[in-house]
């Protein structure tokens, strides 16, 4: 398809549990190749290598903030132990939008951090900002430019979202309207 699709109006597909292989789930890596990010790739018409077969369950690493970048359609996939980290981080983050190649910095400082902050935009496609009400909703790229310090007050944050708003002129160039 051309163009982007919203956040939550992808199709979903049932898939079943190949009983054989119940007990490898979370345990067996493998080498897809080349076209790792493919949409569909038929391995039942090519063989796969085996990279790693593990004794027990282990969700991929948290790939640390400043390398954090996922796009709103794809949050409800992340491994629970990444969800909890960024539940319990505030700070600043970007979101850019595929489509228009326009950006908006903005700040989690609530309860429930940037995953709370993030739920807003998939839950309403603007996150009570100004500039992304007037458009239609997008599926928007997310990604974390500041770590706020535990003893980081609701103002310093704030602050801290000025200067990036100041830094990638998103005020000028971007979508943010104060």
């Amino acid at each position: 398809m051309d163009g982007v699709d919203e956040a939550g109006s992808c199709d979903v597909y049932d898939l079943t549990l190949e009983q054989k292989l119940g007990d490898a789930v979370g345990k067996l890596l493998i080498d897809w190749g080349p076209g790792a990010k493919a949409w569909i790739q038929r391995a039942d018409q090519q063989s796969k290598r085996i990279k790693e077969l593990r004794t027990e369950f282990k969700e991929p690493d948290f790939p640390g903030f400043l390398n954090f970048i996922e796009s709103l359609s794809r949050l409800d996939k992340l491994p629970k132990g990444w969800i909890a980290v960024l539940q319990f981080s505030r700070g600043i983050y970007l979101l850019t939008c595929p489509r228009t190649k326009e950006q908006y910095v903005g700040s989690a400082t609530g309860e429930g951090g940037f995953w709370r902050r993030w739920q807003d935009y998939i839950q309403t496609g603007h996150g009570g900002d100004v500039a992304l009400k007037s458009r239609d909703p997008s599926d928007y790229q997310v990604s974390i430019l500041e770590i706020a310090g535990t003893a980081s007050t609701m103002d310093d944050i704030i602050k801290m979202e000025g200067r990036w708003k100041s830094k990638l002129q998103s005020r000028e160039m971007g979508l943010n309207r104060n």
